[in-house]
């Protein structure tokens, strides 16, 4: 376990949060709870597991697994998990690999880390708990001298597409990665076909990515598992809008390991 990530408070007048890294496997399994329940059970995915009730893979044993604990009722209602370069080596390659060729972006291997699978407990869809997510997730960046983040991220499909076929249609040219760090779906997504002109809707995660200076690397892939429409995200940190790093990267203790 990395060991420099923040532990961060936040108290509302009537609840609190608390963010950090899963130091148990009984935390990886609440986690797991949680993304079936809004993947499976709420969004309708097809996730093939052999835990009941669980969305576990091959690489939530490698990864490190950021969690927003509320502390009145003591259970996780966030999460992110997080693939290290050392442990992407380990597994084999990236969780992206498997919609996208990245070979543009070998050469930051090394430096690179992939966050996927975010989702919050529909009940608690606030600032508040997106916020501490950022900030777990920028503070492991910093503290461990990381200098890319990169990860899909999902326009959902029960429109038969329309919606991700005309985000990507009208992305400002502002927010494409340079050539250098494009990538290529493996199964895209015919958004020429499917774009009818109508104004996108930008989900938050992706307008949150763009917000703090990420790049969209490409053309969205299709994953029929999920039924969404990919965008593979690059944000190099030093590219990060600085307001938004002295938001989310602030003094603290350090974990113990």
């Amino acid at each position: 376990m990395h060991k420099n990530l923040i532990e961060a408070a936040v108290t509302s007048q009537k609840v609190g949060y608390s963010v950090a890294l899963a130091r148990s496997e009984e935390e990886v399994r609440e986690a797991q709870r949680l993304r079936y329940k809004v993947f499976v059970e709420e969004l309708g995915a097809r996730i093939p597991t052999r835990t009941p009730n669980h969305d576990i893979d091959l690489y939530d044993a490698f990864c490190d697994h950021l969690i927003v604990r509320e502390s009145q009722g003591d259970r996780i209602v966030g999460t992110y998990r997080i693939l290290s370069p050392e442990a992407s080596r380990r597994v084999g390659n990236y969780y992206s690999e498997n919609e996208f060729y990245i070979n543009r972006l070998q050469n930051l291997r090394n430096r690179m880390v992939e966050v996927g699978r975010s989702c919050i407990h529909p009940d608690y869809r606030s600032g508040a708990v997106i916020t501490l997510l950022w900030a777990g997730l920028a503070e492991y960046m910093v503290s461990n001298n990381y200098e890319y983040l990169m990860g899909c991220a999902s326009i959902g499909m029960a429109d038969g597409g329309h919606n991700a076929a005309n985000l990507f249609s009208q992305m400002d040219p502002a927010h494409m990665a340079p050539a250098e760090y494009r990538v290529f779906p493996q199964n895209g997504l015919p958004f020429e076909r499917l774009a009818n002109g109508q104004p996108a809707l930008i989900p938050p995660l992706i307008k949150g990515y763009l917000r703090v200076g990420a790049w969209v690397c490409g053309e969205p892939a299709w994953d029929p598992d999920f039924n969404t429409a990919d965008l593979l995200l690059l944000l190099p940190m030093s590219r990060m809008n600085p307001r938004y790093m002295r938001h989310f990267v602030k003094p603290a203790e350090p974990l113990a390991a």
